[in-house]
């Protein structure tokens, strides 16, 4: 009996600059970034695969992969007896090549590395979705329909289709066309034509199984450079192409304010995530601190991780990220706070002068993504702008109205970050 397992290789595929995430990408790869305070973005595709007995896993890295590199080598580690590996497959300059890898040329110049695996399938996924799903139904679903591709479809509102790759799906589940991103209404009418009701769409998850014969063909077309908009539209006219439909909770996080939403969304009474699954659980690097210690706090709806001490503090809608440190008089709304690598007393080095790591005594912060080690002062005011404000400070930035402080800036007493904002130091 087939297993899913079996010569099954998942491709995480992580992603170039991580421009819609900057600066939260400033110094790190996007697969990196943390997420619900204690997790990174990677652990998501990982977990996915692990709990779907999928264990050959290779990503592929090209910018800022430090980091990456160490959470990967701290966590995903299989003892002597076990067959699995997670393995990183970084951008190179190749002796058929000098140049670094891009988009899926990443893919086309790795390739090789993949094929020693003798895999017959290849699960690409990506690393800015927030999802759980079983890709053992998936695989089977994909070998029994003798697809050459097999692609994640989920149905969304129509409103909703300017945002994805539209598929038309026939009823022998075959993928007939592939519309990207429609943004004109008489357009996407008549690719779904007349029969559809015209209240939901299937849209590309992202998710993709290849036949890994099938994968090195199309790969040979040198002017593809995206799944979603190279190569699957031209496969559906040449290869068998099928559509899985999944139902559930996904979301494309890969935008600052998705990012944002889906953070808070987690902090609820029953959060559309749930990070609390026992039996398809979420695995990340296991640090070993100690709980949380609470002085004096009111918390509503808050997602507070471990190692964290909050003081006299009153806290709604938040994530507090491992070891975080909040003073006394602090109001902490519709904020994300990713926490610190370290407690100020191990501290390496910083200028004589600036705050301790955490945020300050009387601090005000609302609508806003504080990222890891970041010294925010006593007195500092952070609230939220408009939608759509994009703003560039030497340390904060704006990204579709929400403040965000990044990787180990540093904050004064008394900064002011509210609208209207005008010259730097207003």
């Amino acid at each position: 009996m087939w297993m899913a397992n079996e010569k099954v290789l998942g491709l995480i595929l992580g992603g170039g600059r991580g421009t819609w995430l900057a600066p939260l990408t400033k110094l790190r790869a996007k697969p990196a970034v943390p997420i619900a305070g204690k997790y990174r973005l990677i652990d998501i595709p990982l977990s996915n695969c692990l709990n779907s007995e999928i264990h050959q896993i290779a990503i592929l890295t090209q910018f800022n992969s430090v980091s990456l590199h160490r959470h990967i080598a701290r966590t995903y580690n299989f003892d002597l007896f076990h067959q699995g590996w997670v393995q990183i497959l970084a951008a190179e300059q190749t002796l058929t090549s000098d140049d670094w890898c891009q988009g899926i040329d990443a893919v086309r110049k790795q390739f090789f590395e993949i094929q020693v695996t003798e895999a017959s399938d290849v699960l690409i996924l990506a690393a800015d979705h927030l999802y759980r799903m079983d890709f053992t139904k998936m695989l089977h679903f994909h070998r029994e329909s003798k697809a050459d591709i097999t692609i994640a479809v989920k149905p969304v509102p129509i409103e909703e289709a300017s945002r994805f790759g539209i598929l038309n799906l026939e009823k022998n589940g075959r993928i007939g066309g592939f519309l990207e991103q429609p943004k004109d209404d008489q357009i996407l009418a008549n690719f779904l034509g007349a029969a559809n009701p015209l209240n939901t769409v299937s849209e590309s998850m992202g998710i993709y199984i290849f036949r890994t014969e099938v994968l090195a063909e199309l790969l040979q077309t040198e002017n593809h450079n995206d799944f979603g908009s190279d190569i699957i539209p031209h496969a559906i006219y040449t290869h068998k192409v099928v559509g899985y439909s999944f139902i559930g909770y996904w979301e494309d996080i890969g935008t600052m304010r998705a990012f944002y939403n889906a953070n808070l969304e987690l902090a609820q009474s029953n959060p559309p995530f749930n990070f609390h699954d026992l039996v398809q659980p979420i695995y990340t690097h296991p640090r070993f601190l100690p709980g949380s210690r609470i002085f004096d706090v009111k918390l509503d709806r808050v997602l507070l991780t471990d190692g964290c001490m909050p003081e006299g503090a009153v806290i709604r809608n938040a994530v507090i990220g491992i070891r975080s440190v909040i003073a006394d008089d602090v109001v902490i709304e519709d904020t994300v706070i990713m926490g610190a690598d370290y407690y100020e007393a191990q501290a390496r080095q910083h200028h004589p002068g600036d705050p301790p790591i955490g945020i300050g005594k009387g601090s005000l912060i609302k609508g806003a993504i504080i990222d890891k080690n970041a010294r925010i002062g006593q007195k500092v005011q952070i609230k939220p702008f408009p939608a759509g404000t994009e703003i560039d400070q030497p340390t904060w930035s704006l990204r579709d109205g929400i403040v965000v402080v990044p990787k180990d800036s540093v904050l004064h007493d008394e900064t002011m970050i509210s609208p209207p904002y005008g010259k730097p130091g207003e």
